[in-house]
């Protein structure tokens, strides 16, 4: 009896060793990977994993290769014996892939190669790699936005020769661009916080018809983690704690993470905070970038300070959190609500390119700072499905509201008036899209919007040597509003695999109102009232033709549209120094015509070149041109005598460029990617022609990525060309003191390179650890605009431990 149970229980072990059941994961997130084929090299073998990325390697012998393969994966061989004891098998993605899923083109799911407009696609595992200090940051990493920073808390993008209130940004569909988003550089994008994103999806050129106004340029679309449900009845828990540091500026970052997932409820919640010091500056470059010497305010006035490292540029440090709740509700299977809460705040900042600024031989600012920038949204986003109805197959509504607050401060040397201007937007949203296949080969999107904001501002002179506050002129009408409605709609034909042509329209409604009786006591405009109307109807049609394996050729064409808003209507600020701006309620949208043509070139994955030209025409451009009020070109601002100036309809512009993808697949471990972007053009003014402010200088990146297992390198080189004297913009001339000297002493903008390392390693399953030195040869250089120069050598570790 004895010897039957010992021979039952071998029988039963040996059946088990025999059979094997393995899991597919995600090799970074160690996510399921659910479809995964996996099959021996004559495929007479086969099986699929199910949702929980399982299947059975019972058919597979010990020593035979085995084969994994998933679409938006890299291929990986492996034997059986290999898989060993621990029955896990790890996927690298692979973001360059042409299946990718892109959402912002319209709205819904979509695949990348249908899209004739250019989208880059940066996933969570991406991110996690480049291990980005800012969104800012993660942008500037895919080598084709270039990003200008007037201080640390900064980056201002800039996308074909466009940026600021001429680009868009969304977070998980809503448009954060609000009516007081300016001409001149923005630092907005850092309130999104990089560790909560899931997905970012860059459009290169003109998203007016889906989004509307300002997205002339580009669209930055950002899509947060979700909520994970529970597959079992179980409780699916899991969180993530990151801690982070930098040497450049003392970084020392801290964030975590978790999910709680029931069968129909999930809740996440990410907090993150981030202190960061002084940052320090390279040691070889232009010894005009030096901080040789700071403001100081002491108990017996101001003083000036001689730097001990003039290398380090002080004061920069800031202190920054993030916080993120999402719940996901899901009662039936074609039924779910998503909300979302997101806050942002920071300490208070310098604005470090003002702090640099002389008044013949003395710092001409005892203090610029900005007061904290807080950023506050929530948005409920319904999503039904039906097989029935004849309108729709999938509707999705989205509502929304933002409240965003920021403030300014700044004093002359050894003045005593500080100058206080505070404002605040309420933001409300409404969307509702549709999507509807008409027949087999035709798909149809469509939606309305509707927008409103509401601008709070405020100005006052405070003395600190009496600790008295007065009334003074505000940055902004208070009170103002804008409001947009649109309808859009967009057509895919797709009538082969060779071949996609979508086109869409889109009409759009826009009215500002301001008022401004309380700034008219100290400027005396000859208007009390401005009420903006405006309507535009923008297209857009492009195709996708693919006649082989190796061809791709896309083709766009598309109009664009910027509104004016209550920044170019009504604002009132120092633009330079000796020059200030004034409201004009005499202003019209500005238009976008522009073509794009791409080919991509795919030998068999071993190399693929990407190539695109576009052209972009802009008309009735709103510019930064002198002025006069009430007959005057100058008037007394802040208490000194500063030209008159205003946001006109006073130029055109032509904006074209190149841009050059390379993949080379040198083994199954070893890729070479490279990127280089070309822009020019100019503006008119007059019938005299300029260079445009916003088109970068000529810049990319090389890098050569190996990865084996749970180890990846990535050795790579960024780039960027000189911009002489004679190629800055008029209004860049006048920002002398941020720029190098050339021989003439004319300011210019240098060429800059960096060398960088990075890594990766997964110790365990639970455990990653990345490093990074940047800028190996410290290289001191400041981004074409920027105030503030940017990171000297840099080390930085981060440590990424999963429960």
């Amino acid at each position: 009896m004895k010897f039957f149970f010992a021979l039952s229980v071998l029988l039963v072990v040996s059946l088990q060793l025999k059979a094997q059941n393995i899991k597919v994961l995600n090799s970074l997130t160690r996510e399921p990977i659910f479809g995964v084929a996996i099959y021996n090299v004559d495929k007479s073998k086969s099986t699929v994993t199910n949702f929980l990325g399982e299947a059975s390697l019972n058919a597979f012998s010990n020593n035979e290769i085995i084969y994994f393969k998933h679409l938006s994966h890299v291929l990986k061989e492996i034997t059986k014996q290999q898989v060993g004891l621990s029955n896990r098998v790890y996927l690298v993605s692979n973001t360059e892939g042409l299946d990718e899923i892109i959402i912002s083109a319209s709205k819904f799911e979509q695949n990348k190669r249908d899209i004739p407009q250019k989208i880059i696609n940066i996933n969570a595992e991406a991110i996690q790699f480049t291990n980005p200090q800012t969104s800012a940051d993660l942008l500037e990493s895919t080598g084709q936005v270039y990003m200008q920073k007037s201080q640390l808390g900064g980056g201002s993008p800039m996308i074909r020769g466009f940026s600021t209130n001429r680009l868009l940004i969304t977070v998980d569909g809503v448009r954060m661009n609000n009516a007081i988003f300016r001409g001149g550089n923005l630092q907005n994008v850092i309130s999104i916080d990089p560790f909560s994103i899931q997905n970012t999806e860059v459009t290169l050129g003109s998203g007016s018809v889906i989004y509307g106004s300002d997205a002339i340029g580009g669209v930055m679309s950002f899509y947060t983690q979700q909520p994970q449900t529970s597959l079992s009845d179980s409780l699916f828990f899991k969180a993530n704690t990151i801690l982070r540091y930098a040497t450049a500026s003392d970084e020392k970052t801290a964030h975590i993470d978790f999910n709680l997932g029931y069968k129909k409820w999930a809740f996440l919640t990410n907090v993150s905070y981030s202190d960061f010091g002084d940052l320090r500056m390279g040691k070889h470059g232009p010894t005009e970038y030096l901080r040789t010497e700071f403001a100081q305010t002491t108990s017996t006035g101001d003083v000036i300070i001689q730097n001990n490292n003039p290398l380090v540029q002080k004061p920069t440090g800031y202190q920054q959190l993030n916080m993120m709740q999402k719940v996901h509700y899901k009662p039936q299977d074609n039924l779910s609500f998503d909300l979302g809460l997101f806050y942002t705040t920071t300490s208070d900042y310098s604005r470090y390119d003002r702090l640099i600024r002389y008044k013949n031989t003395t710092l001409r600012s005892a203090e610029w700072n900005y007061g904290p920038q807080n950023w506050f949204m929530s948005n409920l986003q319904i999503t039904k499905l039906s097989s029935h109805s004849s309108l729709y197959d999938k509707i999705k509504a989205t509502i929304a509201y933002q409240n965003f607050q920021e403030s300014r401060m700044d004093r002359d040397f050894q003045s005593s008036i500080r100058n206080l201007r505070d404002e605040a937007v309420d933001a409300y949203s409404f969307n509702l899209d549709f999507e509807k296949n008409l027949a087999l080969k035709t798909q149809l999107f469509y939606g309305v919007e509707y927008v409103y904001n509401k601008i709070r501002s405020n100005g006052e002179e405070e003395n600190i040597s009496t600790n008295t506050v007065i009334p003074t002129v505000s940055r902004y009408p208070n009170g103002s509003s804008w409001q947009s409605a649109a309808a859009y709609t967009s057509i895919k034909y797709k009538p082969n695999l060779k071949f996609v042509f979508q086109s869409g329209l889109r009409f759009n409604y826009i009215v500002s109102n301001a008022d401004f009786s309380e700034n008219n006591q100290y400027l005396n405009l000859p208007f009390n009232t401005a009420k903006t109307e405006a309507s535009a109807l923008t297209g857009t049609a492009g195709i996708r033709w693919s006649p082989n394996a190796i061809l791709q050729w896309k083709l766009n064409a598309s109009s664009a549209f910027r509104a004016p808003n209550i920044d170019d209507i009504g604002k009132v600020f120092d633009s330079e120094p000796g020059s200030v701006v004034v409201p004009n309620n005499n202003l019209k949208s500005e238009y976008a015509y522009g073509g794009e043509l791409g080919l991509k070139l795919n030998f068999d994955e071993k190399l693929v070149l990407d190539l695109s030209s576009y052209y972009t025409y802009l008309d009735n451009a709103l510019v930064r041109r002198d002025f006069t009020l009430n007959g005057e070109t100058q008037i007394i601002y802040d208490g000194e005598l500063s030209n008159v100036q205003a946001i006109q309809n006073a130029s055109k512009a032509w904006i074209y460029g190149f841009e050059m993808g390379l993949k080379l697949t040198i083994t199954n471990q070893l890729n070479l990617t490279s990127q280089y972007s070309v822009i020019g053009g100019s503006e008119e003014e007059d019938g005299v022609e300029m260079p445009v402010r916003h088109a970068a200088p000529n810049f990319g990146n090389t890098h050569l990525v190996w990865m084996h297992n749970n180890l990846k390198f990535d050795a790579f080189a960024v780039y960027n060309n000189e911009l002489s004297f004679y190629q800055l913009a008029p209004s860049e001339i006048e920002k002398d003191y941020i720029y190098a000297k050339d021989a003439n002493g004319n300011p210019y903008s240098p060429s800059w390179y960096t060398l960088n390392f990075r890594g990766q390693y997964q110790i365990s399953e639970s455990t990653t650890i990345t490093a990074s030195l940047e800028n190996i040869t410290d290289q001191r250089y400041k981004t074409y605009s920027s105030g503030i120069a940017a990171a000297g050598r840099n080390f930085i570790l981060s440590l990424k431990y999963r429960l």
